[in-house]
């Protein structure tokens, strides 16, 4: 069996959270007596990743993803269980293990505000020691792919959300790391610049093999790139699979829409599927392709009707992360 480059195993992570009821009584009684609840962020969170593969880790606000981002990178200590990557115990190891990752989170910046974004690559080339030959070389090929040539020279600040991003990124690569985490990286991006941080990270994983963990709310970053997806709510992982796997089990359900010439009868009955709109000259009906097959469905549809036009869509992936997030009552 294939022995993972990330390997963890029973993590558990839990937060003191002060708390007190509204009001100044009890604001007032708070300064004298505190009262605090312990929150689980992380339960016996146990997975492997294999060198190579792009997994997309997702939940809903609060679930424990960035938690568990924090521990994988080293910035958090568990309060139990084990965690090795690449041989590292990340918050043991801290100094060397840095030197192997990439951490990006989408809602802060590792470039310094107010200087050209050269200025920040040359100082995180001193920060990680990268030899000067390898940091020329990666910031070519960087500048290349990302198209920074005209941002190198532009402050931080200047720079529009997407730019930054792609800045970002850049940065998290200049040692060459063989695991980057991306936390929300497309996090109020525009469709153009969405597009060009899939493509680069689809990339970098194919031409380096670099390992990539995704944390994101927007599912069409899963669909685009993730072989794997992990799924966590309230601190518990509640699905380890493909998109394959996860349609399977919930996204057999089929939607079809038929146009067809003026028909005045009687709506068609199938056996089976659920008529949800019915006209002269269109019908929409539901069915589940475990019990009702397609093709039987135009065939009938076409018994009784002159077609001119048919489309069938299937659920998208945010239908089935609800309904698996229902499932476990997340």
């Amino acid at each position: 069996m294939e022995k993972g480059i990330i390997q963890l195993t029973g993590i558990g992570k839990s937060f003191k959270v002060a708390e007190r009821t509204a009001g100044l009584r009890q604001a007032a009684k708070a300064l004298f007596v505190r009262k605090h609840r312990i929150v689980e962020a992380l339960k016996d969170i146990s997975f492997t990743v294999n060198e190579g593969e792009i997994v997309g880790y997702i939940g809903p606000n609060g679930a424990g993803k960035s938690t568990t981002i924090k521990v994988m990178s080293g910035i958090l200590v568990p309060d139990g269980g084990t965690c090795s990557i690449m041989g590292y115990t990340p918050w043991k190891e801290r100094t060397d293990y840095v030197r192997h990752i990439g951490v990006v989170f989408g809602q802060r910046s590792q470039l310094w505000w107010d200087v050209p974004v050269i200025d920040s690559f040359e100082l995180l080339r001193d920060i990680y020691r990268i030899p000067d030959e390898m940091y020329r070389e990666n910031l070519a090929v960087l500048t290349e792919m990302l198209a920074l040539a005209d941002l190198l020279g532009v402050p931080v600040r200047q720079l529009s959300l997407g730019q930054r991003m792609r800045c970002e990124i850049a940065a998290s690569l200049l040692h060459s790391p063989k695991i980057l985490f991306l936390d929300e990286p497309t996090i109020g991006l525009d469709a153009v610049s969405k597009l060009a941080v899939r493509s680069f990270i689809r990339r970098i994983n194919q031409e380096r093999g670099v390992t990539v963990i995704l944390t994101t709310h927007d599912m069409s970053d899963i669909e685009a790139l993730a072989d794997r997806i992990l799924m966590i709510g309230k601190g518990t992982l509640l699905y380890d699979g493909s998109l394959e796997e996860l349609r399977s089990r919930f996204g057999t359900g089929r939607t079809i829409t038929a146009d067809y010439r003026e028909y005045v009868g009687e709506p068609v009955d199938i056996p089976g599927a659920t008529r949800l709109q019915w006209s002269t000259e269109r019908a929409v009906y539901s069915f589940d392709t475990e019990s009702v097959v397609l093709a039987d469905v135009i065939a009938q549809l076409s018994g009784s009707v002159e077609l001119l036009d048919i489309s069938v869509d299937s659920k998208d992936i945010d239908e089935m992360i609800v309904q698996l997030y229902e499932e476990h009552q997340i």
